[in-house]
Order: C-alpha cells, then sequence, then structure tokens
C-alpha cells in the first residue's frame, strides 16, 4: 500500500491553472470527533495535528471549543483531555525537541487585549499541561500559527480587525515569556495563517479578499502580496482556516477552507497556481458545511491514513453539537487526480 501511495503522490498532475469553473471532487470523513461541548451553538473551530513518529495510529488532534476550552483527541475521535480555559479561538503546535511539544491557543476572553495560551503536550499521557500565557496586543485575538527557528519559537497572533503581531516566545523560565517584534496589517477581517517554515512565508486569510504572503522574518519588511484572491470559483469568501502539506525543499500545497461554498481549495507551491477543490460530502459519516478551521498533516498515521491526515470543522452537525472531520490525505489526491484527466 505504501509503494502505491508514494507512487501516486509522484505521479500527481495539480499544478495545471484552475478554469473559470474548476472541478470540485468529493472524498468522505474516515473518522470524527465526539461533537464539543457548547451545543446549539458555533463553538467548534480549529484543529492542530501531533503525529506520534514511533506510533502514527497513536498521534493526537488538538481541537478548540471557542465557547469553552482546548480538546484533546485520539483518530478514533474520543476525547482524551479537556482544558476548561474559556473562549479559545485557534490553535496551533509545534515539536520544539527537548522543551516538547507546545500548544498555542488564541485567548480571546478579553476582546480588547488578546493573549496567546500555552501548554505542553504530554504525549506518553495524552494530556495538555497548563504553561500560562503571554500578551499579544490589543484586539480580539483570532487566528494564531507557529514558526520554529533552531530553538526560537515564534508565534502570528491575528486580530479579528487584521492587525497581526508577531510574538517571540521564550520557554527558558519557569513560565513562558513574549515579546511582540512586530506589527502586520490586513484591512479587514481576518483569521487563519500557517508558515511555511522552508521559505520563511507567513500566508495569512484575509475573509472576503483572499490569502496575503509575508516574509515571516521578524526585521523583514511589513509588506504583504495578495497570492490568491477571492474570484468566486477556486476561493469563495469567507477564507478561513490554511494548512501546508509540504513536499521536498518547495513543492507542496497550500490548502484554504473555501467557506462559501463548503469547499477547500488547493493551490499548488511555490507559485500558489491553483490546483483543485473538494469537498468533504456525505457518506459512513455526515458531509462538512461551513468550515471554519483546518490541520493537515502529511506521513502516515497508520493503515486509514497512509499518506496523511486532513482534519476540518464541521459547522452544521445536526442533531449534535459541532465535531471535527477526519480524511485520508491519500484520498483527497487520489480524487484531485482523476477529477483532472
Amino acid at each position: 500500500m505504501r509503494g502505491a501511495v508514494l507512487g501516486l503522490l509522484a505521479g500527481m498532475a495539480l499544478a495545471g491553472p484552475a478554469s473559470a469553473a474548476p472541478v470540485t471532487v468529493e472524498v468522505t470523513a474516515k473518522a470524527e470527533t465526539a461533537p464539543v461541548g457548547t451545543g446549539n451553538a458555533d463553538a467548534a473551530d480549529d484543529p492542530a495535528i501531533w503525529r506520534n513518529p514511533a506510533n502514527p495510529a497513536a498521534s493526537l488532534i488538538v481541537a478548540t471549543d471557542k465557547k469553552a476550552g482546548l480538546y484533546l483527541y485520539g483518530l478514533d475521535g474520543r476525547p482524551r483531555d479537556f482544558s476548561p480555559d474559556g473562549r479559545l479561538n485557534n490553535v496551533d503546535l509545534v515539536d520544539m525537541g527537548a522543551a516538547g511539544v507546545i500548544v498555542v491557543a488564541s485567548d480571546r476572553n478579553d476582546e480588547a487585549r488578546a493573549k496567546l495560551r500555552l501548554y505542553r503536550l504530554d504525549t506518553r499521557a495524552a494530556k495538555l499541561v497548563p504553561l500560562g500565557t503571554v500578551e499579544a496586543g490589543w484586539g480580539e485575538g483570532y487566528g494564531v500559527c507557529l514558526w520554529r527557528q533552531g530553538k526560537a519559537l515564534h508565534a502570528f497572533s491575528v486580530m479579528k480587525h487584521g492587525f497581526v503581531s508577531q510574538v517571540a516566545i521564550d520557554l527558558s523560565g519557569a513560565a513562558p515569556a513574549g515579546e511582540i517584534v512586530r506589527w502586520l496589517k490586513l484591512a479587514t477581517q481576518t483569521e487563519g495563517c500557517v508558515v511555511d517554515p522552508r521559505s520563511a512565508t507567513l500566508f495569512v486569510g484575509e475573509e472576503d479578499r483572499g490569502i496575503w504572503a509575508f516574509d515571516a522574518r521578524a526585521g523583514a519588511a511589513i509588506d504583504g502580496r495578495l497570492v490568491a484572491e477571492v474570484d468566486g470559483a477556486q476561493l469563495v469568501a469567507d477564507v478561513e482556516g490554511l494548512a501546508l502539506a509540504p513536499v521536498g525543499r518547495r513543492g507542496g500545497w497550500l490548502v484554504a477552507s473555501s467557506q462559501g461554498d463548503n469547499a477547500y481549495a488547493l493551490f499548488k507551491l511555490p507559485g500558489m497556481t491553483p490546483a483543485g477543490r473538494f469537498r468533504i460530502a456525505a457518506g459512513k459519516l455526515g458531509a462538512t458545511e461551513e468550515t471554519d478551521g483546518i490541520a493537515l498533516a502529511t506521513g502516515s498515521f497508520g493503515g486509514q491514513y497512509p499518506a496523511g491526515l486532513f482534519v476540518a470543522q464541521d459547522g452544521e452537525n445536526a442533531p449534535a453539537a459541532q465535531n471535527f472531520k477526519l480524511v485520508s490525505w491519500a484520498d483527497v489526491l487520489a480524487a484531485l487526480n482523476g477529477g483532472s484527466r
């Protein structure tokens, strides 16, 4: 199976430009998480994935209930832990080596003063260990993404009003410390972001406009480039979650939640060329609608996910509360490859 998947990845023909009406293929979810605890509300929001390199089937998913706190799920969808820390909107994680796997959530409990709430992921016990908070600037905390540079950790805290603070996080003390080292600005409501560490590129989604690219380095210019515009075809507003599937030194895909038509848009890296679209349709589990956050991690996650795992928030999971759907990345690539012929 692994050889077949690697052959599929090597032969993918996804780099062609999108037509005026790009084809949107369909895949189905392999699993889903238990619903978040907040019912009858827009509550589930954003996931992040930790891949267990020694035992991929024992990998973990961190995800927010933006009304109540932070969940930790196994790949079977069952909750392993919950931190009742209130209004945590987006989440990301990064393996910092000796410092452990660090989880950072955007804390919007005070809408005038954003914070970043930090945890260490105890991967053996499947527990979230609280570390503390750092200041992230004025405004309502919305999105967050992380960038590791050697032993240094930077967080990009995206405010609802369009400002983005770059926070250098120090984990060396008894409690984490943070310093805002740069501000970026987009004109309107902004949320999803992701960093490509290979090129030091920060991608940020401006919900009604499109996807912007910035130099992630703290000393770089603050001007960004609009690299994928909301066009009503490949990308339909709102632009929500962003995720990366890196391949090699420069290649792979950026995936965006095209919330306005319940789809996910792919862009081929490094040029951000439109490279297809997909939806999560109803199968043994329900479809996804109105997706906010997404996460994607490549590599094997066991038999159901031989080439990677894609996780998407499901905004319409009636009669239950909102949850997150788990999809095989190999299924997505196979569907797109067939749809492009």
